[in-house]
């Protein structure tokens, strides 16, 4: 037989390159993995988070919108009359005086117009001056 020949422990070993990593380093290595989704996921719920808050402020936005679409269509519309702003006291008493002497004035204007006119005399137009005066 040919198998005399034992194979030696040197045929049996594996160069560094395809030697399979040792369990140390795939401890290690699954130890990084985890951080990394640990960090990927808490990066995701600050995005999903600032998502939500972000489609909040839309939803307001839109509400502002709407109300404000809404006071705009009332504002065109016109408003009715408002009455004037009355006087205090011590205003509508001054107000009345001189309303009633604006009367007496009006009143004593007409009436002269309906007087006859008188010629005047020469004398009286030559001084400048008015008859009965």
């Amino acid at each position: 037989m040919e198998g005399t020949e034992r194979d030696s422990t040197q045929d049996w070993l594996l160069s560094e390159s395809s030697a399979p990593p040792l369990l140390s380093e795939l401890e290690q290595r699954i130890d990084e993995a985890l951080i990394v989704a640990k960090a990927s996921e808490k990066a995701v719920m600050v995005v999903g988070d600032a998502a939500l808050d972000a489609a909040q402020q839309a939803r307001r936005a839109a509400d502002l919108a709407e109300r404000a679409t809404a006071a705009a269509l009332n504002a065109s519309t016109p408003l009715p009359a408002s009455p004037p702003p009355q006087e205090g006291p011590a205003g509508d008493v001054a107000l009345r005086s001189f309303s009633e002497r604006a009367d007496r004035v009006v009143a004593r204007l007409r009436a002269l117009e309906r007087r006859p006119r008188r010629p005047r005399s020469a004398s009286a137009a030559a001084s400048g001056r008015r008859p009965g005066g």
